[in-house]
């Protein structure tokens, strides 16, 4: 009895002189790390003791601790909404569209950008194609509004002049989820083929030496050598991108929604902006927002446990 607890004391003095030896080893890099800890635990851990006010009938007068505790009736109030199905479609059609068309995007453009030779004209290509990412998404609806408004777009005035009918683009509800893909299409494939990028340049030049020498051509040399080789890139992205997959983006659909398109361009971001910030009801939108987080936490926590069954790393 007394060897074992010996033993085991003498482990666990091992485990924290190891800890403090690597601590003192690596302090630099610690110290590195802590501006991007302190941010998190203030702005992102911090704020979390606001998820209580969901449980309760929250009053700013009276605060956290003395409002009326009301268990899961916001909950269900949102289940119970007509509005409900309404919210949980748009939100997963424009979700689903954006992993179907904008995600693989980067990819094959960087898989592309990296077969230009001409390394003047690829960092001329990288910088146009990086630029709309830094607009932010009130000058992009603006653009959206001079291209295609049915009264004096640029494209309503090219077909017009070509004797074509004129295109009702900004206020056809069958249009909308497919202009707000195009919207983040074209800001944002240029932004994300950074990663990748970066990892096709972490590829062993050698297999592409012995690809040719077996007669590979560019096509097969992409298929069997970059593809594998940022396979884990594009998984961990997957992974974390359904984890965002019930948050669309408020103010691409803010500034794009009217009248005419409310039915398909109302979420759950939209709701709760209407019901918080417009209606003052704080527990019930901050209730329509944890619903948000824990459906994008189970995703998460599912692929990731899928990916690892099929062998691949996953996020953690």
């Amino acid at each position: 009895m007394y060897s074992q607890r010996g033993a085991t004391g003498f482990k666990e003095k091992g485990k924290r002189k190891s800890l403090w030896h690597g601590l003192r080893r690596d302090k630099f890099l610690y110290l590195l790390m802590l501006p991007g800890l302190v941010f998190f635990i203030l702005f992102k851990y911090v704020p979390m003791w606001g998820i209580v006010i969901a449980f309760q009938d929250y009053s700013p007068y009276l605060g956290v601790v003395q409002s009326k505790w009301v268990g899961f009736e916001h909950f269900n109030r949102l289940f119970s909404n007509p509005d409900f199905v309404k919210l949980l479609r748009n939100t997963t059609m424009i979700s689903l569209m954006s992993l179907l068309f904008f995600f693989p995007m980067p990819i094959i453009f960087s898989l592309l950008l990296n077969e230009v030779r001409n390394v003047v004209f690829k960092r001329i290509l990288q910088s146009i194609v990086y630029l709309p990412h830094f607009l932010s998404w009130v000058i992009i609806a603006g653009i959206t509004f001079l291209l295609f408004s049915q009264t004096s777009g640029i494209v309503n005035l090219l077909l017009a002049s070509y004797g074509e009918d004129k295109v009702d683009f900004l206020t056809n509800s069958d249009m909308f989820w497919w202009l707000l893909t195009a919207q983040s299409i074209w800001k944002d494939t240029g932004w994300g083929t950074i990663i990748f990028l970066a990892a096709i340049a972490g590829v062993d030049p050698q297999q592409f030496e012995a690809a040719k020498i077996d007669g590979a051509n560019r096509l097969r040399q992409v298929w069997h050598i970059t593809l594998p080789a940022i396979r884990s890139v594009i998984l961990i992205l997957l992974i974390l991108r359904l984890g965002h997959v019930m948050d669309v983006g408020f103010e691409q659909v803010f500034l794009m929604m009217n009248g005419a398109v409310s039915e398909v361009a109302d979420v759950f971001e939209t709701y709760v902006y209407r019901m918080g910030i417009q209606s003052g009801q704080f527990s019930y939108s901050t209730a329509v927002g944890l619903f948000k987080s824990v459906i994008g936490l189970v995703l998460v926590i599912v692929s990731n446990r899928i990916a690892k069954r099929l062998g691949e790393e996953g996020v953690y």
